[in-house]
């Protein structure tokens, strides 16, 4: 039988610490032939009780990780995380290189965010956390409601004083503020003050951000946000049949969705807002448009939307496979529902939006061919009629709807032939 690798150990450890270390960690350091972790985590290691070789993570780390575990192969090897390694920590990085845990023995230590609960009195499992290590400063516009406690965790000394710009853009000036640098070290400090006018200059790097929003704007998080919260030219699926459109497309964590002839992107940017585990691709031929939907991604909190400027379905090939496809325009164009549903995954979902005749043709085709749901949705306004009210009708939007069957699934069973209807009952639009 292959000799089976040595474990590797992943130690926690915290500000204070040698001295905040427990026997078993202390143990595991005592024994390690190599250490990996930050210079200052590194530099945190008495000697010459550890007397290990020391070794520190290169920039980018990611890429880096397997080589570098590969050159030390057969040696006894500890690595360095901040706090408990699997909150957003190292020991995510180690399992997903790894292909899983079994090699990985994990000695956690408390987090910045049980400190930073403790120290202040918030109950965990209501305190949002939200990391801003390694990802863009909008990030935080998603977890902006009135009345909500955050976490946030710092990606330098400078981050607090972006952090408390970012809130009072997003009409948050008056929310309280409070620093905690070095949790768990002697000389741990905490900073108070006001988003609007935070007054502390840039102090430790190992900070985290403790965030009480008081009175605020709302901030849904359910489909169909207002049209004018969006930067658009006209091209915008309008709120109440994007509501309809993600109510049918279904966003459930995880899942990856095209969305293709992106427009102002909202669609994407609202299957974002779903939950933070979604993911989402626009696909825009406009160049203009392209970098608007980047804009109203960041606005809205979800600036990790990847946006493709080019032309379906050309644009499509290197895309992986999605969970879910919407097409919002450019149906016409050869080879584009094609594309979408060879690419879609069984059991997908994929939604086409039109208001043109002669892409409503080609949907009842694709209706009559494999079925689903094709209903017709129509909005009418309330508007001034001189010194009354009436209805303004918007132009009405065909809307198709299809989950793509499993390849060992009986097909379904086709509509009769003849011409697909092209309306559903009266009780099934909205």
């Amino acid at each position: 039988m292959p000799e089976q690798p040595l474990p590797i150990t992943v130690v926690g450890i915290g500000a204070d610490g040698w001295n905040g270390l427990a026997p078993a960690p202390r143990d595991a350091l005592r024994e390690a032939e190599v250490i990996i972790g930050s210079p200052r985590q590194l530099d945190l290691l008495p000697r010459p009780e550890v007397g290990a070789e020391r070794v520190a993570w290169p920039s980018p780390l990611r890429p880096a990780v397997h080589g570098l575990l590969a050159e030390h192969d057969g040696r006894r090897i500890a690595v360095l995380a901040s706090g408990d390694p699997m909150f957003y920590g190292i020991g995510r990085t180690l399992t997903e290189v790894l292909d899983g845990p079994d090699r990985l023995r994990f000695l956690p230590h408390p987090s910045s965010v049980s400190y930073a609960c403790a120290r202040l009195g918030w109950p965990m499992e209501s305190t949002e956390v939200v990391s801003l290590v390694g990802r863009p400063l909008d990030t935080l516009t998603l977890a902006l409601h009135p009345g909500r406690r955050l976490l946030v965790l710092s990606a330098d000394a400078a981050t607090p004083a972006a952090v408390a710009a970012l809130l009072t853009a997003r009409g948050h000036g008056a929310a309280r503020l409070t620093v905690l640098e070095k949790l768990g070290h002697a000389s741990e400090r905490r900073l108070l003050g006001s988003a609007e006018d935070w007054p502390h200059p840039p102090g430790d790097p190992l900070n985290l951000i403790a965030v009480q929003l008081g009175d605020g704007p709302h901030n849904s998080l359910v489909p169909g946000l207002p049209d004018d919260a969006y930067e658009s030219d006209g091209q915008l699926t309008k709120r109440h049949v994007r509501a309809a459109t993600l109510a049918v497309l279904a966003p459930s964590p995880g899942e990856l969705l095209w969305d293709v002839g992106g427009g102002s992107g909202s669609i994407a940017v609202e299957w974002l807002r779903a939950h933070r585990d979604c993911r989402a691709v626009t696909v825009e031929r406009d160049a203009v448009r392209a970098e608007r939907i980047a804009r109203n991604a960041a606005a809205l909190g979800v600036p990790r939307l990847r946006v493709v400027s080019g032309a379906a379905p050309a644009a499509l090939a290197e895309l992986p496979a999605p969970d879910a496809v919407f097409i919002g325009g450019g149906l016409t164009a050869p080879g584009l529902l094609e594309s979408c549903w060879s690419a879609l995954r069984p059991g997908g979902r994929l939604v086409a939006n039109t208001v043109t005749l002669e892409s409503e043709a080609l949907l009842a085709q694709w209706y009559r061919r494999h079925g689903g749901d094709l209903v017709r949705l129509a909005v009418a306004h309330a508007v001034p009629v001189g010194g009354f009210t009436g209805w303004r009708q918007a132009m009405p939007v065909t809307q198709w709807s299809v989950v793509k069957p499993d390849a060992t699934a009986s097909p379904a069973v086709e509509p009769p032939a003849g011409d697909a209807p092209l309306n559903t009952p009266q009780e099934n639009a909205s």
